[in-house]
């Protein structure tokens, strides 16, 4: 396994059989990655996740080897040469190729044609000996066993072949890449479809397999689950027939040839080509999967690790114009205090409660900011917000669009009904839209992740493996960022390494009845928290103004002993170092066979900024007060937004009119963009023109170049009435030209 991973992952044996060591005895990806820099050469979670994922792979190959051997050896087949081909595989495709004729199976045409005694012909078709085809067919007529004439012994014999033809590994080896290279996918509308769909760009589409990105291949594969688009793999047999007539050494002057000719196209049509489009199928969706969720996981890390606002009293409020506007209260720790509802309903006296209800809570509790949600009203409740504090004299209070993405799914779960088990869905809608302003992470955790809508087909994707990875993004960031023990709630504690769902809870209920925790070995007295579970945990958790400062930084507790020895060689109290004379440290000094350098410039960097946290700077964005609904955009204007999705075709931008627009990935950049993530990633600020505004279809396309839209000289060269001088251009130049076209 380490030779295989050595080889794939470019990586030093010592680091993946380090690490393969340290995840075999239970140590977290997170805890490994900060923690064990020693052991791993500095690997980051990145590289440690796929060691982890490829070595799973590798197991799971030996164990299918090992069922497939016991198969074979059952039916008393397994030879030397057949043992050690299957020992020696490293793919499971040709794995399951090689093991293809031995599987069990329904009844085919081919075992009833053996039953019927015709395998010796097909022997004789193969070998395309000397002799008569007719003479030789005849002996193999036998009416008791159904073989009533010639024909019939023909007909079984190349079932025989045919089924020996689709069942070889070279040959299936071949149509696969054959398929891979060549094939065109192509869909029609269903004759049945008389409505516009969203899928009209599909009706008559058709493009090379090999160079279909990911969301397009998933576009149409959910056209067709929603019979709307008839799809089709399309490619020349002849490309395939000739390389099965080679392999089988057809010599066209043999009076078998024509039937062995025939054997094979048919194995070709009947067995091998829908074989091979269905896996190809299901390969093309894994592929498209795997990009769709690796957007969708960048697109969430990016959204988690959003700048937080922090410990600042926050009204949240959750727009509505038919159910009103809930608002909740919520102090600097986050605890939910009051709640109102107001009105944005049409007259004076309506809008004047609804003012005078707002303002009450404002001089009751004093916010530094109000969170307004993104979605219906939103636009609306901001503007009379704005006006209310203005008129009141509360200029400085901030006034913030939140997303609101998952609230609702948020208000309506476990971890909400456990929270605030009397209170309406929509002011915990609210309370969640406050919490997100001042700390995007610890609110966000309690959403499935595929609410969050921050990523492209993530309902059609395959639902473990994208479960799996965007659990790996929460535990990542969380961690990454760190969690303060005392303040976290279970969801935001489950995530931290080693802990999980039911010892989250045990910390939570433990702070309840003893109160805050005052030291990180308090830890151990929680149920549940033993030596293990202490040592992945404790480095990522965090206790402010503990009696031992180190115990709000990330320093782990294991490594507490080196900085009291820094200290004492200093002359000072621990205290000193933290964010003071942290600089002043010999690291060389400390290096020894348990910690390394690594390690230690942790420390001191931890040391000069205990508990800092990785985000950006919290900044609000402010968006053009006369633009609130997509009927107020125009063609032409110039709009600051927030990139709310990124995709591999683009970028979606909420420009605040409750329906976010769309920067195709050519009006990105002034240059060639082939990937979004490389410009643009979701919580980036943005300014965009509007290109194109569709009210009916609620279709909103920009242009992050700004005035350069459609007016790029290079897309549109000037005509010349002088005669191009040509010049010969090479084959490695028009390939990679070749390629930039199809693009």
């Amino acid at each position: 396994m380490i030779g295989i991973l050595t080889s794939e992952l470019k990586l030093s044996p010592k680091q993946i059989g380090a690490t393969i060591e340290l995840l075999a005895a239970g140590n977290t990806v997170p805890f490994i990655a900060r923690y064990r820099k020693e052991a791993t050469g500095s690997l980051d979670e990145v590289q440690i996740r796929a060691i982890e994922e490829r070595a799973s792979q590798i197991k799971e190959l030996e164990s299918r080897k090992k069922t497939i051997l016991d198969s074979i050896e059952s039916q008393g087949k397994l030879t030397e040469a057949l043992k050690s081909q299957i020992e020696g595989c490293q793919n499971k495709t040709v794995l399951e190729d090689i093991y293809l004729p031995f599987k069990p199976k329904r009844r085919t045409r081919a075992m009833i044609a053996k039953e019927r005694g015709l395998e010796g012909l097909a022997e004789l078709i193969l070998k395309q000996g000397a002799g008569d085809l007719q003479t030789a067919a005849s002996a193999f007529v036998n009416p008791e066993k159904e073989v009533p004439d010639v024909a019939a012994a023909l007909n079984g014999a190349q079932d025989i072949i045919a089924e020996i033809a689709a069942e070889t590994p070279e040959i299936r080896s071949f149509v696969r890449k054959t398929y891979e290279d060549k094939a065109l996918i192509s869909s029609k509308k269903n004759d049945d479809i008389t409505e516009p769909t969203k899928f009209e760009q599909y009706y008559a589409f058709k493009e090379p397999l090999s160079q279909i990105p990911s969301h397009r291949f998933l576009a149409l594969a959910r056209g067709e689950r929603e019979n709307v688009l008839r799809l089709n793999f399309e490619i020349d047999s002849q490309e395939c027939l000739p390389f099965m007539a080679r392999h089988f050494s057809l010599n066209k002057s043999s009076l078998f040839a024509q039937s062995l000719e025939q054997a094979l196209s048919d194995g070709y049509k009947r067995l091998l080509s829908p074989s091979i489009e269905t896996e190809v199928r299901v390969a093309m969706k894994m592929k498209a999967d795997r990009g769709a969720i690796d957007i969708f996981a960048q697109n969430l890390r990016n959204i988690l690790l959003a700048a937080p606002m922090g410990a600042k009293s926050v009204i949240g409020i959750d727009p509505g114009l038919r159910t009103g506007c809930k608002c909740a209260v919520v102090f600097e720790t986050g605890k939910f205090v009051d709640n109102e509802t107001f009105y944005l309903t049409s007259g004076a006296d309506s809008l004047q409660r609804a003012k005078k209800t707002f303002l009450g809570l404002v001089e009751k509790y004093k916010p530094f900011a109000v969170a307004i949600g993104n979605g219906t009203a939103g636009r609306e409740t901001e503007t009379a917000v704005r006006e209310w504090l203005k008129d009141a004299k509360h200029d400085s209070i901030l006034v913030v669009s939140v997303s609101e993405a998952g609230a609702s799914v948020y208000s309506a779960s476990e971890i909400a009904r456990e929270e605030f088990p009397n209170l309406d869905l929509t002011v915990k809608g609210a309370i969640s839209i406050a919490r997100r302003l001042q700390d995007p992470l610890a609110e966000l955790v309690k959403v499935e992740p595929k609410a969050m809508g921050v990523g492209q087909y993530q309902h059609d994707v395959y639902q473990p493996l994208l479960e799996k990875k965007l659990g790996e993004v929460v535990e990542s960031c969380v961690n990454q960022v760190g969690v303060e023990l005392n303040t976290a709630s279970a969801p935001l504690l489950s995530y931290v390494a080693g802990i999980g769902g039911t010892v989250a809870k045990n910390i939570v209920s433990y702070r309840d009845e003893k109160g805050a925790f005052t030291s990180r070995q308090e830890l151990k007295k929680v149920p549940g928290i033993g030596p293990r579970t202490f040592e992945q945990a404790a480095g990522f958790l965090r206790i402010r103004g503990a009696t031992n400062p180190l115990d709000g930084s990330a320093v782990h507790p294991e490594r507490y002993e080196i900085v009291e020895k820094i200290a004492q060689d200093l002359g000072v109290a621990i205290q000193s170092l933290v964010g003071g004379l942290a600089q002043d440290i010999n690291i060389a000094k400390y290096v020894s066979a348990d910690v390394g350098a690594e390690t230690l410039r942790d420390i001191v960097d931890e040391l000069k900024k205990p508990g800092r946290d990785p985000r950006s700077a919290f900044e609000r964005q402010e968006f053009r007060e006369d633009v609130n609904a997509i009927g107020d955009l125009k063609k032409g204007m110039i709009l600051n937004g927030v990139v709310t999705n990124v995709t591999a075709f683009g970028a979606f931008v909420d420009i605040g009119v409750h329906q976010d627009g769309l920067v195709h990935i050519s009006e990105l950049s002034d240059k060639f963009v082939t990937d979004p993530s490389t410009v643009v990633s979701a919580g980036h600020r943005l300014k965009v023109e509007v290109l194109d505004v569709d009210v009916v279809r609620k279709r909103i396309s920009l242009s992050a170049r700004i005035g350069k839209a459609g007016k790029d000289p290079a897309a549109t060269p000037q005509r010349s009435s002088q005669k191009p001088q040509l010049k010969p251009v090479s084959r490695s130049t028009f390939g990679t030209f070749g390629d930039l076209l199809r693009r």
